[in-house]
């Protein structure tokens, strides 16, 4: 899960070189350690010490001292470089230097590519709303006619397909780098490098993909026809997709064309027209919302009616479901009943109440409203944005187990388990509604 690197990595590294003040304490601390005797009581049948052990002790302790330096020393270098810690962007040859940290990878031999025009700077940021994946190809009239929706201010007409990557099945989106930018967080948006390797042949990965995937920055993915280099960590936050590549790219992954948008629509409702676009498109379109939140109405009550939320013995099938899988090991996009990613989990336990959950986090946390953490009963869904490259973005989810306890699969590498309750990042906790869940998409 940590990005090992050899220490002959390219990544930028900034600051003085000197050793950091938990270098230096933790080093005061092993030689206190190694100063430090206990008193005894001297037996008088004790032999005085030899000339030689006086001084072979000290020169032993001298250099046990340096081999925990050098032992700390490595493991700060990659803490440093774990996915879980910022890193600083990259600028690859002729696109100048970064402007603020990121998730970019070090410069490296990029995968073979046709010579790739210019990305265009970053001009107008879109929000997008909307993520819509046809069974074919979208005519030119599909098109316009969603362009022609009141409230619809920009649509990106991009290709998505499942694409095995290094052995999994990664949902991808083949994009224009120049024009799809505009639709990504601001972060991402804003990062010449990113899109830049992107066009040479790069893969931007999703930050859960890549930190709880187990995919580190700068590895290589077998995607069949090709090998692609992970080039950055980027979240676009729009349904399933977990990896965004050039069209040139998705062309020689043999991706389908046009069978994709993603639409900015800042003065419409986007639930009224998820629906009119679902009755429009080609029969089997599938049109789910970017970053949903639960409908108004469903916002503002406050006092649910009986029957909107769970029943003991529903909970208690869940519950019960969720902790005979402890020690199952996570799989990055796993579903059950043997292997799972925490929605998965979240989505197969509350299956067996017969609760239809959706498959995703950010999909997860409207199952119902929120309440304080205060209030939180076991089964209520605990929520987390950890994704620096999309900070608004749901990116885990646990059940609440109770007595400060959650239940939950981490990441790559780890198994379900029950652990303490973190808070840091925690965005929320919500109470599922069976209703909520089914409306969820």
């Amino acid at each position: 899960m940590l990005d090992r690197r050899p220490r002959g990595s390219t990544v930028v590294r900034e600051g003085p070189s000197r050793a950091p003040a938990w270098l230096a304490e933790a080093l005061s601390e092993v030689r206190q350690d190694l100063t430090f005797r206990a008193p005894r009581r001297r037996s008088p049948y004790r032999r005085p010490p030899s000339p030689l052990l006086r001084r072979v002790v000290p020169a032993l302790a001298v250099a046990l001292v340096a081999v925990v330096s050098a032992d700390l020393m490595v493991l700060g270098d990659l803490e440093a470089h774990s996915p879980a810690t910022p890193r600083t962007s990259v600028a690859r040859p002729g696109t100048g230097p970064a402007a603020k940290p990121g998730y970019v990878a070090a410069t490296g031999t990029l995968p073979p590519s046709a010579s790739p025009a210019p990305v265009a700077p970053l001009t107008t940021a879109r929000k997008p709303h909307l993520f819509v994946v046809a069974p074919r190809e979208l005519s030119d009239d599909a098109v316009r006619a969603v362009k022609s929706r009141p409230g619809v201010g920009a649509v990106e007409v991009v290709g998505a397909a499942d694409v095995m990557m290094g052995g999994k099945r990664v949902q991808t989106m083949g994009v224009d780098p120049s024009t799809f930018r505009a639709y990504t967080p601001k972060s991402t948006a804003s990062s010449d490098p990113l899109w830049n390797g992107v066009a040479a042949g790069d893969v931007a990965v999703s930050f859960t993909l890549g930190n709880d995937g187990g995919v580190p920055l700068g590895s290589t993915l077998d995607a069949g026809s090709r090998k692609l280099r992970v080039g950055a960590y980027a979240t676009m936050g729009m349904g399933l997709i977990n990896a965004v590549v050039s069209r040139d790219t998705a062309r020689a992954l043999g991706m389908p064309e046009r069978n994709a948008l993603v639409i900015s629509a800042p003065d419409a409702d986007s639930r009224t027209l998820r629906q009119r676009l679902l009755k429009a498109l080609p029969k089997g379109t599938q049109v789910a919302l970017i970053n949903p939140t639960l409908p108004t109405p469903v916002q503002q009550r406050r006092n649910w009616p009986t029957g909107s939320f769970m029943t003991p013995d529903q909970v208690q099938t869940a519950l019960a479901a969720a902790v005979s899988k402890l020690g199952r090991p996570y799989v990055w996009g796993a579903e059950g009943p043997d292997t799972f990613d925490c929605s998965g989990l979240v989505q197969w336990a509350f299956a067996q109440a017969g609760v239809r959950m959706p498959r995703v986090t950010h999909q997860q946390w409207v199952t119902g409203p929120q309440i304080p953490l205060s209030q939180a009963q076991p089964g209520d869904l605990l929520f987390w944005r950890n994704d620096p490259t999309n900070p608004g973005y749901i990116s885990h989810v646990a059940i609440f187990w109770g007595n400060g306890k959650m239940l939950h699969a981490p990441r790559t590498g780890d198994v379900v388990k029950i652990a303490p309750l973190n808070t840091r990042n925690l965005a929320g906790v919500v109470r599922v509604s069976p209703w909520a869940a089914s409306q969820a998409r």
